[in-house]
């Protein structure tokens, strides 16, 4: 467990925290007036490696070497075409763990329903009023705080963690992300406005396995199981790659699965919530077989989770009496009524910190034309 403290007086600034991997969708922006909850569960932190503070420099003004030397190899058109020159290592939790600070609503940012963090930190320390932090409540944003990397200390703190779960624990657990969540405007004239969408967290994470799937595709068609994963994935891949054989075949793998066919050359595999670890496959019996899986993407586990053992969807509640102890809705929740479609913003972002889109393909059939037509309307709402 760790608690963070003012750099200038030493004041406690959270509540005693563990360290969980940071979300896929920690930057996202999610259509256009959209109510988004917390973004972190409470009692947690993630840390982020990149700048992502002011203040900005424009992408036209930048060196591509220097760029290169951050890890961005491509051009990033986000964020009014800028890259930030702020300080890496910005810590984010969730609004109620922080602890001894007040809010400066001066530095508001460009805001909409609330605050956006473009002005920089809006949270001083209360016991000495050095600026520590910076709130995000804004619409189409999760609701965090950011605290400043520069401005707060790391302390350890009695209480050792339980440890990490081990993947035998997480798949006993079963904890899978939901695909299928209301969507709520802020209010308006008409009153709440609210319907059931894909989970922005599902876009998110698939808009950044895509990025990978790409990068591993060689420039060929990919092929990824039917069903659910095709669902979210075949569609994009469609318009991105090439159509034709012969394709690359990417396969669910991970723990608790049986070991994939050595003509698999792509693995989705799951991400540890707590570490970020990639689960990787045991050495085959066949050393061929692991030379064949050239590639792994890795997803979300809640999402992984779920690709692998989807939740059955009746049209109607089944016949007959629930088994005791066993609570369902009646009827089920509701479907989202539209295509699968993923976060274009998280995965041109992603994709340009691949040191594969330097490949002449890749370059011109993503960047020139990042959007393929079926999600282009979706898009023009975020």
């Amino acid at each position: 467990m760790f608690v963070f403290v003012c750099a200038g007086c030493g004041a406690e600034l959270t509540a005693p925290l563990s360290q969980v991997a940071l979300p896929a969708h920690a930057h996202q922006t999610y259509g256009n007036g959209i109510q988004l909850p917390v973004l972190m569960e409470p009692g947690t932190f993630a840390v982020e490696p990149e700048p992502w503070e002011p203040p900005w420099r424009r992408w036209e003004k930048t060196d591509p070497d220097q760029a290169a030397a951050r890890g961005i190899y491509a051009p990033v058109y986000a964020l009014s075409y800028a890259l930030s020159d702020g300080a890496p290592g910005a810590v984010v939790i969730a609004p109620g763990d922080t602890r001894g600070t007040v809010l400066v609503p001066e530095q508001r940012g460009g805001t909409c329903c609330g605050l956006d963090g473009a002005d920089g930190p809006s949270m001083d320390c209360q016991a000495c009023g050095l600026p520590v932090a910076g709130r995000i409540d804004d619409c189409s944003l999760w609701q965090v705080v950011w605290l400043a990397p520069d401005a707060v200390r790391c302390l350890p703190v009695e209480g050792a963690d339980a440890g990490p779960l081990s993947w035998a624990e997480l798949m006993a657990e079963g904890k899978g992300a939901p695909q299928f969540e209301p969507v709520t405007m802020w209010g308006s004239l008409s009153g709440v406005s609210h319907w059931w969408s894909w989970s922005p967290q599902w876009e998110a994470a698939a808009g950044r396995a895509l990025a990978h799937l790409l990068a591993a595709s060689q420039g060929r068609a990919v092929a990824v199981p039917d069903g659910l994963t095709a669902q979210v994935f075949q569609r994009a891949l469609g318009a991105l790659l090439p159509a034709g054989p012969p394709a690359r075949r990417a396969v669910l793998a991970g723990p608790g699965l049986s070991a994939p066919d050595a003509d698999a050359g792509i693995l989705l595999v799951p991400s540890h919530p707590q570490t970020g670890e990639v689960w990787t496959p045991a050495a085959p019996a066949a050393p061929a077989a692991l030379a064949a899986w050239d590639s792994l993407v890795s997803l979300p586990f809640g999402v992984w989770l779920r690709l692998v053992f989807p939740e059955p969807h009746l049209p109607v509640p089944a016949p007959g009496l629930m088994p005791d102890g066993v609570l369902r809705d009646d009827p089920p929740p509701p479907r989202a009524h539209h295509v699968f479609r993923i976060d274009w913003g998280v995965f041109r972002h992603t994709l340009a910190r691949l040191p594969a889109v330097r490949s002449p393909w890749l370059l011109r059939e993503t960047l020139k034309h990042p959007t393929p037509t079926h999600a282009r309307g979706h898009l023009l709402m975020r």
